[in-house]
């Protein structure tokens, strides 16, 4: 069973940064791609970047050169650091991942951003 649990989240103001980390357990941390979403309320659950095994990045348009990826699987965490934050960025973050053929969430972590 994989667990997951984000945490990082909270209120800042527009312009400022936040990093966000996904612990993962139960699972061969190192063979596994993670992912990060969000969800605002009132609207679908959104893709913003995943990171392979092997470090490969790839970004949502909405965050590409404000956020950045990365994993330390010594720690079985992934991190997404987020920099020039805008009020829509307020959301729920989840990380994601998938294994033999289950998809598995975290709770989410608050993102608040004033204007």
């Amino acid at each position: 069973q994989v667990q997951l649990v984000e945490s990082g989240g909270g209120l800042v103001q527009a312009g400022g940064s936040l990093r966000l980390s996904c612990v993962a357990s139960g699972s061969n941390f190192n063979a596994d791609f993670m992912r990060w979403y969000r969800q605002a309320p009132g609207k679908e659950r959104e893709f913003l970047a995943t990171i392979t095994s092997g470090g490969s990045t790839n970004y949502a348009d909405s965050v590409r050169g404000r956020s950045i990826i990365s994993r330390d699987n010594a720690k079985n965490t992934v991190y997404l650091q987020m920099n020039s934050l805008k009020p829509e960025d307020t959301a729920v973050y989840y990380c994601q991942t998938r294994k033999n053929s289950v998809n598995y969430w975290g709770q989410g972590t608050q993102v608040t951003v004033s204007s």
